[in-house]
C-alpha cells in the first residue's frame, strides 16, 4: 500500500545546525513531518541555549550525531492542530522541552515520568518514532504530539519562559522530590549560572532559606540583592566553607565542570543530599568516608515527565519567576557558544528565533 499523498511532501523547515564536532553553526534546511491527529505545530518565537546544547554539538558526552540542530528550550505560537489534538488551538503559547516522545507504556511512563522511559526520545539528536532524526528549537517551526506540549502562562513573557522548559524543570523537580520545597528548608546551591540561578528563584518562592555556594565572590552583591538569596559562600574561602558547616539539609549542585564533591558534604547536616543536576563529562571523585559520617546521600535527577513540567511553569507564572536572560539574534549563536564556554552570561542565552531566524 502506497504513501498518502501529504505524507510525500513533508513540510520544508530551515536553522542552524552543526555538521561536525567543531560546534560550528551554520544556515540548514531540512524537513518536518507533516502535522499527525495527534500534533501541533508551532512557529518559533525563542529557543534557550542550554549547556546541554555545548557538550552536544561538540560530541564532549559521545553520543552526537551529524548534523546536529540543539535546542530543547522552544517556545512560540500554535500554527496548526491535528484532528485529535484536545487540548491546543491556533494562537495558543506553547513550549517544547527536552523530549518528544516514549513508549507509554512502561511503569515510568505510566506514572508520568517519560523523562525516565527507556525508549525517551529527545527533542534533538535523537531519533523519531518514524526512523528519522530530531532537531531542535534553533529553527522556524517545530511539531509534536500534544502529550510533549506545554502550555505558557499569559503573565509569563514568551522569551524568558523559554529557559524553564529545561533549566526550570531541572531543578524544580529535585527540590520537590527530595524534599527540599517546605518553608524554612535550608538549601544550598552549587553554581550560580543557567541552572543555579532558576534554582535559588525555585527554592525561595518554595519558602527555603538559600545558600548559594560559588567559586565567584563577584557574584555574591546580585545573588542576594537580585535573586534574593540569604547567604553566599566563596567555595574556596577555608573560614567560610568552616563556619558553614553542618548547615544545610540539601544542595542543588548545578556545575558541569569537574569540582570536589566532599567539601559540598561537610556542609550537610545529618541525613542531607546533594543532588547532581549538572553534567560534567568525566568522572568525579566520591571518597565514600563522608557519606557514611552523617547518613548522607549524593542523589540525581533529571527534568521531569509532562504533567510535572507544566505544574512547574504553572507555579513559575503564579510566582512571577522569570530567569534571567540575554536575548540575541540567530546570527550572534556561535559567538554566544563560545560566551557559554567561558561562562559570559547572565544567566540564559535566548535566541530571538521569530525575529532574525533569515531563510537561506
Amino acid at each position: 500500500m502506497g504513501k498518502a499523498p501529504e505524507e510525500e511532501h513533508p513540510v520544508k523547515a530551515f536553522g542552524w545546525a552543526a555538521r561536525d564536532t567543531s560546534g560550528v553553526l551554520s544556515p540548514f534546511k531540512f524537513s518536518r513531518r507533516v502535522t499527525g491527529d495527534e500534533d501541533v505545530r508551532f512557529k518559533i518565537l525563542y529557543c534557550g541555549i542550554c549547556h546541554s546544547d555545548l557538550h552536544s554539538l561538540k560530541n564532549e558526552w559521545g553520543n552526537s550525531t551529524y548534523p546536529l540542530l540543539p535546542g530543547h528550550e522552544v517556545v512560540g505560537v500554535v500554527t496548526e492542530v491535528g484532528s485529535k489534538v484536545q487540548k491546543y488551538k491556533v494562537g495558543d503559547r506553547v513550549g517544547v522541552g527536552c523530549m518528544v516522545g516514549a513508549c507509554h507504556t512502561c511503569e515510568n511512563c505510566e506514572n508520568n515520568l517519560e523523562n525516565y522511559c527507556p525508549k525517551m526520545i529527545l527533542t534533538y539528536n535523537s531519533v523519531n518514532y518514524d526512523g528519522t532524526k530530531t532537531y531542535g528549537g534553533y529553527s522556524d517551526h517545530m511539531v509534536a504530539n500534544e502529550r510533549y506540549i506545554v502550555r505558557i502562562p499569559d503573565n509569563l513573557p514568551l522569551d524568558a519562559a523559554a529557559p524553564l522548559l529545561c533549566a526550570g524543570i531541572t531543578t524544580y523537580s529535585p527540590l520537590r522530590y527530595y524534599g527540599l520545597d517546605k518553608p524554612g528548608t535550608k538549601v544550598g546551591v552549587v553554581g550560580l549560572g543557567g541552572l543555579g540561578h532558576v534554582a535559588v528563584k525555585f527554592a525561595k518562592a518554595f519558602g527555603a532559606i538559600v545558600t548559594i555556594i560559588s567559586t565567584s565572590p563577584s557574584k555574591k552583591q546580585e545573588a542576594i540583592e537580585v535573586l534574593g538569596a540569604d547567604s553566599f559562600i566563596v567555595s574556596t574561602n577555608p573560614d567560610e566553607m568552616q563556619a558553614a558547616m553542618g548547615t544545610l539539609d540539601g544542595i542543588i549542585d548545578t556545575v558541569s565542570a569537574v569540582h570536589a564533591l566532599v567539601p559540598l558534604l561537610f556542609l550537610l547536616k545529618s541525613h542531607g543530599k546533594i543532588i547532581m543536576v549538572g553534567a560534567p563529562d568525566k568522572p568525579l571523585e566520591l571518597p565514600v568516608f563522608p557519606l557514611i559520617i552523617g547518613r548522607k546521600t549524593i542523589a540525581g535527577s533529571c527534568i521531569g515527565g509532562m504533567k510535572e513540567t507544566q505544574e512547574m511553569i504553572d507555579f513559575a507564572g503564579k510566582h512571577n519567576i522569570s530567569p534571567l536572560i540575554e536575548v540575541i539574534p540567530m546570527d550572534y549563536v556561535n559567538t554566544a557558544i563560545e560566551r557559554l564556554i567561558k561562562a559570559d552570561v547572565k544567566y540564559r542565552f535566548v535566541l530571538d528565533v521569530g525575529n532574525t531566524l533569515k531563510a537561506a
